[in-house]
């Protein structure tokens, strides 16, 4: 059963090819017989109520000398796909929310979209976390700074960071007594010109497990793959995030990953979430990130896994109307 593809995405010749989740999807849709549509953010449009979008032909190779080639971009009704992957990186601001109503458009006639539009716009990647307090560490969102420096004196060290941040940009560890604190929170805190906006800010525990690795368990139609990437912090960085110099190996998962998994799943899949990525820090659940999850590259490389496989299974299966419910 050949589909027709099309990938909303960062502008794929800037992607490092043998860490990148979506190149590893389009690789494994080549690989069937699916044919590839490339867009980006500017590609789409809503004429008349009806979707549409600039897209080009794609085909790509595990090649870091020259990993795609683009067709010609067209204008094309958006509903004559049978799959978009909906994998542009955070932040999920005004413009990626715009962007999930036309692909809703599309979804409505029929097209499987990934993740569905109206749970990129409901989960956001830190307070959807929130949904499952038993599985969490203490935490606080507020926009309060005397609420943020009393849990801060509570817990006596906290890390601080912002709702619509990735990568580990704008996350501060902090302890009692810092005299950086009001500093920190003033930062994360005042928006607008003059600091006249205030903006959320998420304050948890500190979780000492973070040495041994921010896991990142990514989970397949409510299915977890069976081995996490613990992204371990390097140097005197407390951040295990890749993108800010975290070292990844490979661990398979604890009961405790299998049980913080098996209360999330249920909820992932009522909302139509196919592919997930929960970050565990020790024995806690920190995020779960829908928007543009990563890591399979790695897990692919150090285990022989073939996790985009396992997610076009569940996307073939859901066009062929085999998918269990």
């Amino acid at each position: 059963m050949a589909l027709k593809v099309a990938v909303l995405m960062d502008p794929i010749g800037s992607i490092k090819i043998a860490k990148d989740t979506t190149f590893a999807m389009l690789l494994e849709a080549q690989r069937r017989g699916h044919s590839l549509f490339y867009l980006e953010q500017g590609d789409l449009a809503i004429r008349s109520g009806e979707p549409w979008a600039r897209l080009a032909p794609l085909s790509v190779r595990d090649d870091p000398s020259g990993w795609f080639v683009l067709g010609e971009p067209e204008w094309r009704d958006l509903r004559g796909m049978d799959v978009v992957l909906m994998r542009k990186d955070p932040p999920v601001d005004a413009q990626f929310i715009y962007d999930t109503m036309v692909a809703e458009l599309a979804e409505r006639a029929g097209v499987t979209v990934v993740n569905r539009p109206q749970a990129l716009r409901d989960c956001n990647e830190k307070l959807f976390a929130l949904h499952f307090p038993q599985c969490m560490a203490p935490t606080l969102v507020s926009r309060d700074a005397a609420e943020l420096r009393a849990f801060v004196a509570t817990h006596g060290e906290v890390v601080l960071k912002p709702l619509d941040g990735m990568g580990g940009r704008g996350i501060f560890r902090v302890k009692a007594g810092d005299s950086n604190l009001n500093s920190m929170l003033e930062t994360l805190i005042a928006a607008g010109p003059k600091g006249e906006h205030k903006q959320f800010t998420m304050a948890q525990k500190y979780i000492p497990e973070i040495t041994s690795g921010d896991k990142r368990i990514l989970v397949v139609d409510g299915e977890p793959v069976p081995y996490a990437l613990a992204r371990i912090p390097q140097g005197s960085d407390f951040r295990g995030n890749l993108a800010a110099g975290g070292r990844g190996v490979g661990v398979p998962l604890s009961e405790r990953d299998r049980w913080i998994v098996s209360q999330v799943a249920p909820e992932l899949r009522r909302r139509g979430l196919l592919f997930v990525g929960l970050d565990v820090i020790g024995d806690y659940l920190t995020e779960i990130n829908v928007t543009s999850p990563t890591c399979v590259r790695e897990l692919d490389a150090q285990f022989g896994l073939n996790i985009a496989g396992q997610l076009f299974d569940v996307i073939e299966q859901n066009r062929s109307g085999t998918r269990a419910a």
